[in-house]
């Protein structure tokens, strides 16, 4: 069996392919998985660092604001579609795939529109709330669908088939439980460990609460262990704090967290974005979190996602407006002075886990293939 992902722009997309794609390895030894992403996408750590095989296309992102700048970009984009197409088709023409699956990011338009035009079955899988461009374009042209909220399955009304899966988490985040996760990181005390991120992409006025957050976090002795990833941020961020004469080491504040799964298991509190992918991960280990949800996404999907969450008592939501450093700081630490609610909020995001979701995704695609 040959059996190609295609994804990219954000972890939220590469994550839940790189989840199906170790079901398929698990229940068919041998097959061959190959990764279809952007030339320049965080795609190509993420996926080499999984082990699997990745090749590329050119493609570009289409802006939503209007100016010339913005028009000119655009337009720059719309010229790369044939030529990121011609690439996929070269590529589908030498692997010869029995299935093309894409989880969103412009990277999947692509292969998966080139393998429906081929009649190679193909499906999409949208993690968030509100379906972004690429999924929403594809719709149609599909096998199957497959969403993780309920709640986005109204907006593909014209496609074949829609299927509720939840989003899927990969197996690594289920290995640790908590005490053996603080043993891997070194961690032997009894101080609490919080952990945030706000994307591999940075994250501008989040990036400098960050740094006011450190800052109050080190004048006050450290109360807890910290570990921030700052994706593109991270020469700006320590930058800044040295500037601050604030001292952080490199396991403090880094580019980014590529042992997640054991930092996650390890952490009493999460402080982050709402992505899809990391509130499935965020839903799948009941960390409580709290979620700054990002004001520049598509229909405001993000605040839509920590809604759900929020409304069941499972995070506390600050909208990015209203935040600043020091409101972060006095949040985390009432929670950590606060066992009871933080385990209430665990029990709360466990009810709204899709725990089977990795292997739901499998079964759809395995009967698609039957047919």
């Amino acid at each position: 069996m040959k059996v190609i992902f295609t994804c990219g722009g954000s972890a939220g997309h590469v994550n839940p392919a790189l989840a199906v794609a170790q079901q398929f390895e698990s229940h068919h030894p041998g097959c061959e998985i190959l990764f279809i992403g952007a030339e320049r996408g965080m795609e190509q750590r993420l996926v080499t660092q999984a082990g699997y095989p990745i090749k590329t296309v050119k493609v570009s992102t289409f802006e939503r604001s209007w100016s010339f700048k913005v028009l000119k970009h655009n337009v720059g984009s719309a010229f790369k579609i044939p030529v990121g197409q011609h690439e996929a088709a070269s590529i589908l023409k030498q692997f010869k795939p029995d299935l093309v699956v894409g989880t969103g990011g412009y990277a999947s338009y692509p292969a998966v529109h080139e393998a429906a035009k081929r009649r190679i079955p193909t499906a999409i899988h949208e993690s968030n709330a509100y379906p972004g461009l690429t999924t929403r374009t594809l719709s149609n042209k599909v096998d199957l669908v497959m969403v993780g909220f309920p709640e986005a399955a109204e907006y593909y009304k014209d496609a074949k088939r829609v299927a509720v899966t939840g989003t899927p988490v990969r197996g690594e985040f289920f290995s640790l439980d908590r005490d053996r996760a603080r043993l891997e990181l070194g961690l032997t005390d009894s101080q609490p460990l919080v952990i945030s991120f706000w994307g591999s992409q940075g994250a501008g006025h989040m990036s400098e609460h960050t740094v006011d957050l450190v800052e109050r976090w080190a004048a006050e002795d450290r109360r807890f262990h910290y570990i921030h990833a700052a994706g593109r941020d991270y020469e700006d961020m320590t930058t800044e704090l040295k500037k601050r004469k604030v001292a952080v080491s490199e396991n403090e504040v880094r580019p980014y967290i590529d042992n997640m799964p054991a930092v996650m298991a390890a952490a009493d509190l999460v402080i982050c974005r709402a992505g899809a992918s990391t509130i499935g991960e965020l839903t799948a280990l009941g960390k409580p979190a709290i979620l700054v949800p990002s004001p520049f996404v598509a229909a405001n999907h993000q605040y839509k996602n920590a809604k759900v969450l929020a409304d069941r008592g499972g995070v506390e939501l600050i909208e990015e407006k209203g935040c600043t450093g020091e409101g972060l700081y006095r949040a985390a630490l009432e929670l950590l002075a606060d066992g009871s609610r933080r385990a209430a909020m665990g029990r709360a995001l466990k009810e709204l886990a899709s725990p089977h979701a990795a292997q739901d995704i499998y079964e759809n695609l395995m009967s698609l293939l039957k047919k």
